[in-house]
């Protein structure tokens, strides 16, 4: 296995298939760029080798007799459009950019405790960590969910989850590679902070007519169609479709319609001539909830709707120009919409009065809709110019024509444990009334020279300009990567630059903070800003081992926030309160954050990251995984203070292991040992308020906040957070979890059929996901105490799949 300097080129995924019968065998080149597939039986083969930034080599009719050994060699050129941005040194050996890992679909498929989802096994990579148990949203290196982005086919892809995040957009069944990219990344990419995620679809198969497979997983069931075109055409095409199934199951039992969802996606590629490439890709998602439930106490009920379509279409064309230039263009249009409509009458922990009575605890009415809309028209060009064996250009620029628009209604209570005013999830701040839409268009461009200096030293400048049209400015990037082999397998990178993200609707998407940015040229926000400086260390060690240590550094600046309440708006506000004389030191003084908008965040996160990786390179290789640590603190600059951010972790262990047992069992375990994240400490209790809808003081105010009582007239309490110099204050227990999987592979990675059962959370730990209120009565005070209770985390849970080829 060689590149195209004939160097030895390690860690190649190859595939042969038989004709004839379609028997598929898969190994990985090693050090050297060795490979051996044994035990294939006589007869016509074809050989695939296949590594992210290269495009794929392929020897067709190698005939195998009985008995007999052939010897080939495939040679990967580099790709035009690698996204693992690969730079070539005189050795032959590729040296990709700082705190990029590759995760291969199979391994997407053989985590314990993954579910399949590309977002948990990322979740055990140094550097990442997930933002609650049930979520497959990512922190990575203490920066927000919103700050990180996701291309696939040179897409942005705007909401990659499904079922309110529990599993992911993407089916492992039909990607190619898997990239995720910490920091300092190429100027390829822009518009947000922190990290980027890389997802390449494979085309279909070349080497059938039809061909595929089926799965079920643990929230569901999928099926791959494949084959080469119809006439003779060169290329191929591919249908899958996903449906959860659990859920035709469970509403036989009850009468509620449950969370599901449908996906079904298509890719046509066709090459006209050689070296050209017309690809055709489509992809339309339907998620949908109707569902009604009665609570334990009487008059308890819940009633929620939900609807979500996600759509994409997509053309891209990919052509050379002459021997060293390249082009590929890709033109696509996103539509995300979701709804959501949620009824509920229920008895809350977090209000009462101190009375030992059921009635000291009032029911709470949570009524609201809500509606998020996402469409994105987009055009992408990318250039590839090779001026020299030791010199590559990469330009190109992107355009993005937006519509986003939020919209809700929010008639009952708000969320009293929330201690911002504008978090998501019923911040007091959110107004009650909210229709606002935004069209406006961004842009970016960039250009990289990449230069190999020496043998052992290379260099990549880059310089990346971006337009946003809410911002309103354009903002110039420059960045740098530097590689160097030390020799003896060992390699230095340092890389750093500025890096950017303008405001808008799409980010609020995966954001737990909500600001309105219906204003935006009135209030005069600019892009957020942060400083990206890593240096890193990689050796490889033989026999498919990797060990990586990494430091990095961000200093972020014009971070956008939700503003403090002016002196004017804090007086407004306290003026609704019409609390009698004994009760007046009961009401909200403090300023309020709000969802007006502001650059007045900043912040930094510095850390080390450890990496040590084992890949299974053949069948005779019976473990593989992964270890990663992580040490790392992240801080928030705001509203005069210092404080932890919302995802500061400073401990992080993986273990992610896979070991054959035998020719039919291959077990695995994932090993996760967490610090918590902050959080806020209630500092005490405070009188709720209540609208005086039925003028009970008679003064002719309707509208005023008087306080809530029982129905004994005795003042209902609520938790009280203080003002935000209270934000942060405590930190959630150790998280820990052990995932188990048992794989049955009749033949290893390359039979037909594959069975595994699946153990979340063995030791069925009682972890912490978040840390609600709950205020019970003392009959030694005036008020109720304050204590608190946790949910939010997995109990143990089995699962089982099925995996059939064909």
């Amino acid at each position: 296995m060689v590149d195209e300097s004939r160097g030895a080129l390690p860690d190649v995924d190859v595939i042969a298939v038989n004709g004839d019968t379609g028997l598929r065998r898969q190994t990985i080149s090693d050090a050297e760029g060795h490979f051996t597939i044994a035990m294939l039986p006589p007869g016509r083969y074809s050989v695939t080798g296949q590594r992210a930034g290269f495009s794929a080599a392929e020897v067709k009719d190698v005939l195998l007799s009985a008995n007999a050994e052939v010897a080939i060699t495939l040679e990967l050129r580099i790709a035009p459009f690698s996204e693992t941005v690969p730079v070539q040194v005189a050795s032959g050996q590729l040296i990709a950019a700082p705190s990029t890992i590759d995760v291969s679909p199979l391994e997407v498929r053989s985590v314990a405790g993954a579910g399949e989802n590309i977002y948990r096994v990322l979740q055990t990579l140094p550097g990442v960590v997930a933002v609650n148990d049930f979520d497959s949203r990512l922190s990575v290196r203490g920066g927000g969910p919103d700050q990180n982005l996701t291309m696939m086919d040179g897409i942005e892809i705007h909401n990659p989850y499904r079922l309110f995040g529990l599993t992911s957009a993407f089916n492992p069944e039909t990607v190619q590679s898997f990239e995720l990219t910490a920091g300092a990344f190429s100027a390829k990419y822009g518009d947000r902070l922190s990290s980027i995620l890389v997802i390449e679809n494979r085309a279909g198969t070349e080497q059938r007519r039809v061909a595929g497979s089926a799965n079920v997983a643990v929230t569901d069931a999928n099926i791959v169609t494949e084959g080469r075109l119809f006439g003779g055409a060169s290329g191929s095409w591919l249908v899958t479709a996903r449906r959860t199934y659990y859920d035709l199951i469970a509403e036989r039992l009850v009468d509620s319609d449950l969370p599901g969802f449908a996906d079904v996606q298509a890719k046509v590629v066709w090459s006209p001539r050689p070296g050209q490439q017309l690809a055709i890709a489509g992809l339309s998602s339907r998620e949908s909830t109707d569902a009604e439930f009665d609570g334990d106490t009487e008059g308890e009920r819940l009633k929620l709707l939900s609807s979500t379509h996600n759509d994409l279409a997509s053309i891209s064309y990919h052509a050379p120009f002459g021997a060293r230039v390249s082009s590929k263009t890709t033109a696509s249009w996103y539509h995300n919409r979701e709804e959501l409509d949620f009824d509920g009458d229920f008895k809350s922990g977090a209000r009462r009065s101190n009375s030992p009575d059921d009635d000291a605890v009032p029911f709470a009415n949570v009524v609201f809709t809500r509606g998020v809309g996402v469409r994105d028209v987009a055009v992408r060009q990318e250039l590839v110019v090779k001026a020299a064996n030791t010199h590559l250009l990469e330009t190109g620029f992107e355009s993005h024509s937006l519509q986003t628009e939020w919209d809700w209604r929010i008639a009952g209570d708000r969320n009293p444990n929330e201690a911002n005013g504008s978090s998501a999830l019923g911040g007091a701040a959110l107004p009650s009334l909210l229709d606002s839409s935004r069209s406006a268009w961004r842009a970016g461009a960039w250009l990289i020279d990449r230069w190999t200096l020496t043998e052992r030293l290379t260099a990549e400048p880059g310089l990346r300009i971006d337009w946003s049209g809410l911002a309103g400015e354009v903002v110039a990037s420059p960045r740098l990567a530097l590689a160097a082999d030390l020799g003896r397998g060992l390699r230095l990178r340092v890389a750093g630059g500025l890096f950017t993200q303008g405001p808008g609707y799409e980010k609020l998407l995966q954001s737990d903070y909500f600001v309105d940015l219906s204003n935006t040229g009135e209030l005069g926000l600019r892009s957020e800003r942060a400083w990206h400086g890593l240096v890193g260390l990689e050796r490889t060690l033989g026999r498919g081992i990797v060990a990586r240590a990494e430091a990095y550094y961000k200093q972020f600046g014009r971070l956008i926030v939700g503003r403090l309440e002016t002196p004017d708006e804090l007086a407004a506000r306290v003026a609704t309160y019409d609390f009698p004389a004994d009760l007046h030191d009961q009401l909200p003084s403090a300023p309020q954050i709000t969802t007006i908008p502001g650059n007045d965040g900043a912040g930094r996160a510095y850390g080390v990251d450890l990496y040590l990786a084992r890949r299974a390179r053949s069948s005779s290789d019976r473990v593989s995984g992964w270890l990663s640590y992580t040490w790392g603190r992240a801080e928030t600059t705001a509203y005069g203070r210092t404080y932890a951010s919302d995802y500061d972790r400073p401990h992080a262990l993986s273990l992610v292991a896979n070991y054959r047992l035998s020719r039919l069992i291959e077990l695995g375990t994932t090993v996760r040992a967490q610090s918590g994240f902050p959080y806020s400490i209630p500092v005490g209790a405070r009188v709720a308020p209540a609208e005086d809808a039925g003028d009970i003081d008679g003064d002719g105010n309707a509208t005023e906040l008087v306080p809530l009582r029982d129905a004994v007239g005795l003042p209902v309490w609520t938790a009280d957070f203080g003002d935000s110099s209270n934000l942060n204050s405590g930190r959630l227990p150790v998280f820990a979890r052990v995932d188990l999987r048992a794989t049955f592979r009749p033949r290893w990675q390359n039979g037909r059929w594959q069975l595994y059962v699946e153990v979340i959370n063995l030791l069925n730990r009682d972890n912490v996901g978040s840390v609600d209120t709950e205020l019970v009565y003392d009959p030694n005070a005036d008020r109720p105490r304050v204590i608190t209770t946790t949910e939010g985390a997995l109990p143990l849970l089995p699962s089982f799949g099925v995996r059939f080829r064909y």
